[in-house]
């Protein structure tokens, strides 16, 4: 019943185990915050100007999954999309999921200006000449 005297004594050595133990836990911390973290903010912001630029015109997918062209910007929280011929829908700009396509910027200022067809040009025929 009595405690041998080696049993009884405090463990020595324990300078700097503690700051050891740790190391893992930042080196998985810091390789979760690149592979993770850190993309997933990027495409949040990403996201948040995609919704911010959405104007008439524009195709958009909706998380709902309607697709439709936007018919008008009411405010900076709600368009109107039409989804087929006179049916239009007001929707919340945090529910785009998607832009499929993009209008061009309407600039009146200057005018369009004509697309050049390119020019057909003329092969030369190849001659064979058999030895």
């Amino acid at each position: 019943m009595f405690i041998t005297p080696a049993f009884a004594q405090t463990a020595a050595g324990g300078d700097g185990g503690f700051l050891i133990q740790l190391v893992p836990f930042l080196l998985i911390f810091i390789i979760l915050y690149f592979l993770i973290i850190r993309p997933q903010q990027r495409r949040a912001k990403e996201h948040q100007a995609m919704i911010a630029a959405v104007r008439r015109g524009d195709t958009i997918v909706t998380s709902g999954g309607l697709i439709g062209k936007v018919a008008k910007v009411i405010d900076d929280h709600e368009i109107s999309v039409e989804i087929a011929t006179d049916v239009k829908v007001k929707v919340s700009r945090g529910s785009i999921a998607e832009v499929r396509s993009k209008t061009e910027p309407a600039n009146d200022d200057t005018p369009a200006k004509p697309v050049k067809k390119p020019r057909a040009t003329k092969t030369p025929k190849k001659t064979v000449t058999k030895e």
